[in-house]
């Protein structure tokens, strides 16, 4: 049931949210909107592939 949910919400992120990595986004500089952005998409797909 969570992988399910967790898989549904990486595809609406892709769907919705900035890909900092495509823009070749600088983390040292990127402000803290950006970083929460990141941090989120980082740990759905991290829960969606386990």
């Amino acid at each position: 049931m969570k992988k399910q949910l967790f898989k549904f919400l990486a595809k609406l992120n892709k769907a919705i949210l900035p890909s900092f990595t495509k823009r070749r986004l600088d983390l040292s500089r990127a402000t803290k909107l950006q970083m929460a952005i990141f941090g989120w998409r980082l740990y759905v797909t991290k829960r969606a592939l386990d």
